[in-house]
């Protein structure tokens, strides 16, 4: 445990973060799993729903240093692969 006064801040606004950050992967996680079984199903239009949805949840996650920006491109380019492959 910290024994200033600054460290213990620090780690209460470490845990508040991580807890904002796991929330946020958490629903991408989500919503990836879902479009998952959507390309399983071969549903075209729910599948390019979801993909716009992550698209902005990503950019959204890099934009707040969540995912680093390159984690990101390529997670979109994953899924614009499997939008591309249904059609």
């Amino acid at each position: 445990m910290p024994q200033k006064k600054q460290a213990k801040k620090e780690l209460r606004k470490t845990k508040t973060r991580t807890a904002r950050n796991k929330a946020v992967k958490s629903a991408i996680d989500y919503l990836l799993r879902q479009f998952k079984k959507a390309i399983a199903n071969n549903e075209k239009s729910k599948a390019g729903e979801l993909a716009k949805k992550l698209t902005k949840a990503i950019d959204k996650a890099a934009k707040k240093n969540i995912f680093h920006k390159n984690n990101a491109a390529r997670k979109k380019s994953k899924l614009a692969k499997k939008i591309n492959s249904l059609k």
